[in-house]
């Protein structure tokens, strides 16, 4: 590692997210390319650099800055050329003039410490001299964090949103109570702040950290799908993680209740523990679906001659309970209709939408994820929207989500079918719900005995289990799906029945191994050797595996690294272009992993739209490694994607079991 002090000259590239810089910096009369996370400084700036030299093998030599520290500039002159240099919003180089003239050397210290005295300047009123003061003390209050957290490997977007979130009081408020950054929006590991309140030697039997502890136990249990827990199960657990007697965990949980930070139920003589956001969510969710009831236009109905004509039309016969089904959809507010693979829902689903559609009621059709609602677009012929999209999700800082569409702007539909509603987990049906005007029928589709959503809540079952609401269950699998083995599996697991896996010409076989290291060879042949020689079809195109879980042997990291290096080997010259140990190819199979509302792309009859979504698979076509842009082919579509879209992106010749979900069949499938 090298230290040295140099100017900013030019900032050639930043990342306004994550602050990922490229700068040209000079150091007396030698200047060179600087990479690294630099929140807040600018050309013209002057700061101690550490980090050191590295030669990158399209750029050439770079350094590669670990950490910075910026010096305040000290004379009145080198004050006059940082204020002049817009490092400050507001400022040109006129009013840096007008304040370094009348203030001097100490026109920082006027700026920081009394903004007011700035609005005696000419041309300065004292809102935007509060606004001058707010945005100068913001670049210094987030460098303070960083050095204030330096030791704990911090990184600086973390220190932005600690700023974003307490101001220019941030480290008096830290070192007061470091467990503030386990508080959402900031969102510490608990263990981290841990090993930081002990580092400021802070009282461990604290109140504050003891209430800190019991939030970040509940919130954890979130991402095991819980949005509750019993308070008899929850207390020892707090107490195991906090070191501390059960009543003090007692005291600090009611006093968390009184402050309505915690939620109490009790059901059945158990009391349960959640939190506000998940508890109020699941309130609304049953209280907005019974009110369903009250306010849904019977009148419109449907009669036995009208599904005749649907059956003539489609060339087809309904059985029994897909009868059933078209007229609950009609009779109730809300249908829940369910059934395992080959069991007619889309055919059952379409007789619905046509017969809706006679009477011009306006239909919505919507999934939890971009695969799912583009399968939904396929087999019903309708378009079908992420519920994100359809709700017109809109992004804050810190990644926090809002809807446009709601209680106050609802949408303008009188029928609504989620189709996967398994996925949805409770905070997203909530938002959903409340999106919806009283009179308009909802009806979800999905099959029960698929995994639950990744989100807290099991909303599909939950909805079942209670037996309140009509549901049909299709059961009959129609001749065309017996004929598939994946699909006489899939029922024979759910009926608890032995699958058959005895015939090796089928389209469901398994291949019994001993050890990880030969699944993993085995699974490896199949996809680049025997499936493509048997079956005359492509590996990265028409295979896809799918795993349990991303890590270990057999899950999708190292079954993509491997992958990639049999099928799409690197060769001479081919440009590459690396994130976070990802080194993404041309031709490389990939999947967008987050929804990106704003994502550009274009078609190929040239017209331009946005929007790339969680689980949207595609190939990399091109890659400018000077621009750091990757372009992917998605279907008819090429979307670009800049060196910070790259996080969105991973290798996708294998995927989880859950990102496959909702995707449909594919025309052959190796399980790992």
């Amino acid at each position: 590692m090298e230290t040295f002090v140099a100017d900013v000259e030019k900032i050639t590239f930043r990342n306004e997210s994550n602050y990922y810089t490229v700068a040209i910096l000079r150091n007396g009369t030698e200047k060179f390319t600087a990479v690294g996370t630099l929140p807040f400084l600018n050309e013209g700036d002057t700061a101690e650099f550490t980090g050191e030299f590295i030669v990158h093998q399209t750029y050439g030599e770079q350094f590669k800055i670990e950490s910075f520290e910026r010096k305040p500039p000290q004379s009145t002159a080198a004050i006059l050329r940082y204020l002049a240099s817009g490092s400050i919003k507001g400022v040109g180089p006129s009013t840096a003039g007008r304040i370094v003239e009348k203030f001097g050397d100490e026109s920082l210290e006027i700026i920081s410490e009394n903004p007011t005295a700035l609005a005696t300047i000419k041309g300065i009123s004292l809102q935007k001299a509060m606004a001058i003061s707010e945005e100068y003390r913001k670049q210094y209050g987030i460098r303070d964090i960083m050095l204030l957290l330096s030791k704990f490997n911090i990184l600086p977007d973390k220190c932005v949103s600690i700023y974003r979130k307490y101001g220019a009081r941030s480290i008096e408020m830290i070192k007061a109570n470091p467990y503030i950054l386990c508080q959402e929006g900031i969102d510490f590991n608990f263990e981290l702040v841990e090993d930081i309140a002990t580092d400021f030697s802070y009282d461990m039997s604290s109140r504050e950290r003891i209430t800190a502890g019991i939030e970040y136990v509940l919130r954890k249990n979130l991402y095991n799908g819980h949005t509750c827990l019993p308070r008899s199960k929850f207390v020892p657990v707090a107490c195991r993680l906090l070191g501390c007697e059960e009543s003090v965990v007692e005291i600090c949980c009611d006093k968390l209740l009184e402050a309505f930070r915690l939620c109490s139920e009790n059901i059945n003589g158990t009391e349960y523990l959640s939190i506000p956001d998940y508890y109020n969510a699941e309130q609304h969710i049953a209280a907005r679906l019974f009110s369903v009831k009250r306010f849904i236009n019977a009148s419109v109905t449907v009669d036995e001659l009208e599904i005749q004509n649907v059956e003539n039309r489609l060339g087809i016969k309904f059985e029994a309970l897909q009868r059933e089904a078209i007229f609950e959809a009609f009779k109730s507010g809300i249908l829940i209709l369910t059934g395992g693979p080959g069991t007619g829902k889309t055919t059952t689903l379409n007789a619905i939408i046509k017969l809706f559609e006679n009477r011009n009621l306006n239909i919505e059709l919507a999934a939890p994820t971009g695969r799912a609602a583009k399968r939904m677009t396929e087999l019903t012929g309708r378009e079908a929207q992420t519920i994100h999209r359809l709700l017109e999700v809109e992004w804050g800082e810190g990644d926090t989500q809002q809807f446009a569409r709601n209680e106050k702007n609802p949408l303008d539909c009188d029928v609504i079918i989620v189709d996967e509603a398994s996925m949805i987990d409770a905070l997203l049906f909530d938002n959903l719900l409340k999106a919806l005007r009283l009179s308009c029928r909802i009806i979800l589709v999905g099959d029960s005995d698929q995994l639950p959503s990744i989100g807290a809540g099991n909303v599909l079952n939950d909805i079942l289990e209670a037996d309140v609401f009509p549901s049909i269950r299709l059961k009959k699998v129609f001749r065309q799906a017996k004929e598939s083995m994946i699909v006489n599996n899939a029922h024979a697991i759910i009926n608890g029945q032995e699958a058959n896996f005895r015939n090796n010409d089928s389209d469901c076989f398994f291949l019994k191994r001993a050890d990880k290291y030969s699944t993993v060879e085995t699974v490896l042949e199949l996809v680049c050797e025997r499936l493509p020689s048997a079956y005359g079809i492509n590996p990265v195109t028409d295979i896809q595996i799918l795993c349990p879980s991303r890590m270990l042997d057999t899950g999708t990291v190292n079954f993509n690294n491997l992958l990639q290096e049999r099928l799409n080997p690197r060769k001479n010259g081919q440009p590459q272009l690396a994130y976070k140990g990802i080194y993404f190819r041309v031709n490389d199979k990939v999947m967008q992993i987050k929804n990106n509302y704003d994502l550009q792309y274009r078609k190929d009859n040239g017209d331009y739209g946005t929007g790339i979504f969680n689980g949207d698979v595609g190939f990399i076509t091109d890659i400018d490694i000077r621009a750091g842009i990757i372009k992917v082919r998605y279907d008819d579509k090429v979307a670009t994607y800049f060196s910070e879209d790259l996080s969105q992106l991973e290798l996708a010749y294998a995927v989880t079991v859950h990102k496959s979900q909702g995707s449909g069949a594919t025309r052959s499938l190796v399980k790992s």
